[in-house]
């Protein structure tokens, strides 16, 4: 038999040569192998890669992910590993963890939101470090379930929660509740006004800030009062002697009060010594 050529060993010699470089893939599993430490010294690595690691890790324990969740040192892609973990992402902790750590992606602080508890929501809303449009969504989520949680529940919200929750419970129909948002220091004076002039405002809210010491005495809250029809007669007439009257004129002129109570507000404030106002 013919005896192979020579040439075929330095071909030989090269397909041995590509053998031995790895490709993409094992380079990967190599370095991945280079970098796996124990979980609970990973969690305090100074190291993107094993912070990752560690993230990703379905071994990975709520105690242990709440303390990578506090280092504000975490790499945007162990968060993003840590969010798609299944074995801590049912911890309602470390998902409120996730939500406010302040280098968590958007895409995934904001589906996260969702899924909260009440008094969670309440937290991210309230919390400085969160970003504005993450408390934006909290407190949407929050209004949004107001109708499905208890009386307790929206009575406490009512003491604690955010200005625009406050705000949005103005229009509860249990009175404690609204009586309680009345008195939430994040309430504004325009959030009373705007409800004010909300059409369906229930007359237990109309009536609860016609007597508040805080907001009744406020000028451009007795004009709001002035202009809502569930404001009681003696109230009316009470705002409208402190206004002077050709603001009463004006606010009447554009107002859809019936009237009646038109007509008794005019021949108030046109009776001798009544125009008192400024």
């Amino acid at each position: 038999m013919p005896k192979p050529l020579a040439l075929s060993a330095p071909r030989d010699a090269e397909r041995h040569a590509e053998a031995m470089i790895p490709d993409d893939s094992t380079a990967a599993r190599v370095a991945s192998t280079a970098v796996e430490i124990p979980l609970p010294e990973a969690v305090h690595s100074t190291s993107p890669e094993s912070l990752t690691a560690a993230a990703s890790d379905l071994g990975l324990a709520e105690d242990l992910a709440l303390v990578l969740l506090k280092r504000a040192d975490l790499p945007a892609q162990a968060l993003e590993k840590l969010s798609k973990n299944g074995s801590v992402m049912k911890s309602r902790k470390v998902k409120l963890a996730l939500v406010e750590h302040p280098k968590t992606p958007r895409h995934i602080s904001v589906p996260t939101v969702r899924h909260l508890f009440t008094f969670d929501l309440m937290q991210v809303a309230l919390t400085p470090v969160v970003p504005a449009d993450i408390k934006m969504a909290a407190e949407e989520s929050l209004i949004n379930r107001l109708e499905k949680i208890s009386q307790g529940e929206r009575l406490s919200l009512a003491h604690r929660a955010s200005g625009r929750v406050a705000a949005a419970l103005l229009l509860d129909p249990e009175p404690r509740v609204i009586h309680a948002a009345l008195e939430n220091s994040r309430l504004t004076e325009s959030a009373i006004i705007k409800t004010l002039m909300h059409q369906a405002a229930p007359a237990a809210f109309v009536v609860a800030v016609c007597h508040h010491p805080k907001w009744s005495p406020r000028r451009e809250v007795r004009i709001a009062l002035l202009r809502n029809e569930k404001t009681p007669l003696p109230r009316a007439l009470e705002f409208a002697q402190s206004l002077s009257s050709t603001v009463v004129r004006e606010i009447l002129d554009g107002s859809r009060l019936p009237e009646d109570r038109k007509a008794s507000l005019l021949r108030d404030i046109e009776e001798p010594g009544n125009d008192r106002g400024l």
